[in-house]
């Protein structure tokens, strides 16, 4: 019938299995139980909230009998990995051609979601696209595969000529405000600023600090050249500064998926680990010819 298109973005607030130190999760992703068919994330050591952004492709044969499941296991060298929690899409929910944003929580039992302890959740961005369906990023390529093989003048792809990435640009992020950010010191107030990365380059801006403000106003603009748009990530940490360094408050990360798609856009993004927070911003995708 088509293909399912999976980015595999992070997961938050996973149970703890290891006695010392942390788990050491991995994701394993199928849409039928049978081991041929499932994939598998990269294991991310020591760490109860990781960031895989890995992608994933699936061929759909029935969107209403087929779900995504998606299990987090923590990987143990010694013996077999133990299930953290798992979790379900049914494909018949999404809408053909268009991507969906989902945050999942797991459990450890499907069979009885509603009655499951919270194992932590899971975030991913979905795209099925059916056959004779436009894929949203053009017909020549996917989220998954980013790159377009030239077609000659007959419109028969050349598979002679080397295939180029298409998804090459600069983004454009501008940190308007925040707003409710959790105090930091015992005056009730913090001293905020905020670390902007890209996943893939590592490459680094970060605002100035405002003082005393837990309602900072910004206002400040940043540019990133960006190689493979639709595999990066945007992780912005919020910080508070300190006479004596800085303290972690919580963070935002962001796909590029959606500014590429709609050239530019402005909203509220919520600050994730901390108590209460979020961040305005407005974001500004310029395409660059290959």
């Amino acid at each position: 019938m088509g293909t399912l298109e999976v980015k595999l973005i992070q997961a938050q607030g996973l149970t703890n299995k290891d006695l010392i130190g942390k788990s050491d999760p991995f994701a394993k992703l199928y849409t039928r139980n049978l081991h041929s068919m499932m994939q598998t994330s990269k294991v991310i050591d020591n760490h109860l909230n990781p960031i895989w952004n890995e992608h994933f492709e699936f061929v759909v044969e029935d969107t209403s009998t087929q779900h995504l499941t998606i299990e987090i296991h923590d990987e143990d060298k010694l013996q077999t990995s133990e299930l953290i929690g798992c979790a379900q899409v049914k494909l018949s929910e999404l809408e053909p051609g268009n991507v969906k944003d989902v945050w999942l929580k797991l459990v450890k039992n499907l069979e009885s979601y509603r009655d499951n302890e919270d194992q932590g959740k899971v975030h991913l961005e979905l795209l099925y696209c059916p056959d004779g369906v436009i894929n949203p990023f053009s017909s020549n390529f996917s989220m998954t595969f980013l790159e377009k093989v030239p077609k000659d003048s007959s419109g028969v792809e050349n598979g002679d000529e080397k295939r180029m990435i298409i998804t090459k640009g600069v983004l454009c992020v501008t940190v308007i405000s925040a707003e409710d950010l959790p105090s930091a010191d015992l005056m009730g107030k913090a001293d905020p600023f905020v670390v902007l990365t890209m996943k893939k380059t590592g490459t680094k801006n970060k605002t100035r600090v405002i003082n005393e403000d837990l309602n900072p106003i910004c206002n400040e603009s940043f540019e990133f050249v960006v190689e493979e748009g639709l595999h990066d990530l945007l992780i912005l940490e919020v910080w508070d500064h300190d006479t004596f360094g800085k303290d972690y408050m919580g963070r935002c990360i962001l796909t590029l998926t959606r500014v590429i798609l709609e050239g530019e856009y402005e909203d509220s993004i919520q600050v994730e680990g901390a108590k209460s927070g979020k961040l305005n911003l407005n974001l500004k995708w310029l395409a660059q010819p290959n």
